[in-house]
């Protein structure tokens, strides 16, 4: 499956667009290498995100073949780590 679209199908990103617009950015690592949107991703693998000011680090569970609902959605991956980045005004 497609990086944008396991993004997209998975819910850590609303919408494949925005997903397919984050991964051009070069926001979105595969087991730490820079992704394009049309990266195939499988089982195993493990996805850095950087984006609204977190990083999050996912391992990928399951690849399915198709769309899932919400509850299912969760069970795609598991969390490693999630990193909330905070800006200081000075």
């Amino acid at each position: 499956m497609r990086l944008d679209k396991y993004l997209k199908v998975s819910r850590l990103i609303k919408r494949r667009t925005v997903a397919n617009e984050i991964t051009s950015q070069g926001k979105i690592f595969i087991n730490n290498k820079s992704a394009k949107p049309s990266t195939t991703v499988k089982e195993g693998d493990q996805l850095k995100l950087e984006y609204q000011n977190k990083t999050v680090i996912v391992e990928i569970i399951k690849v399915p073949t198709g769309n899932v609902s919400i509850q299912e959605s969760k069970d795609l991956y598991k969390l490693i780590q999630e990193i909330n980045k905070t800006t200081i005004e000075q």
